[in-house]
């Protein structure tokens, strides 16, 4: 078994796109036909096999699909070091703050090093590795 996709409601698609390409560094997926009002709502892949989907809250509301209400605590995106220090790198140019960590936190595989930041709409996101090392960066960053 494994992860497939995340949805978001969110309720600005380009913000979002911008801020999980642009600042965490994930391939955007379907866009142009987003934009071109082809498909519903895009996409940004994490992995091969997992996407996080960016439903328009507006589209959610409009069908009666949505209470509006946060429906997520968390997701937890794993990457090798070398990416978690890029990251790092990355959200302190974008001014993101980093709300807690680095530190030690158990996930699915075992212990891993971990930070937490908030998405432009207030979304939590952790982002981890997972090796033996302590971080090399302080990626408290943006604060």
């Amino acid at each position: 078994m494994h992860l497939d996709h995340i949805v978001l409601n969110v309720i600005d698609v380009e913000r979002m796109l911008s801020f999980y390409v642009g600042v965490l560094g994930m391939a955007p997926e379907r866009v142009d036909a987003f934009r071109a009002g082809n498909v519903p709502f895009p996409s940004v892949r994490i992995d091969p096999a997992t996407v996080i989907d960016l439903f328009p809250l507006a589209l959610w509301r409009r069908e009666g699909a949505a209470t509006g209400t946060p429906n997520l605590n968390h997701l937890c995106l794993a990457l090798p070091r070398s990416d978690w220090n890029a990251l790092c790198a990355r959200l302190d140019g974008a001014r993101v703050p980093v709300n807690d960590g680095p530190g030690p936190r158990w996930g699915a595989r075992g212990t891993g090093t971990s930070i937490y930041f908030d998405d432009p709409e207030g979304n939590r996101v952790e982002a981890r590795y997972y090796d033996v090392d302590a971080p090399t960066g302080d990626c408290l960053l943006a604060s």
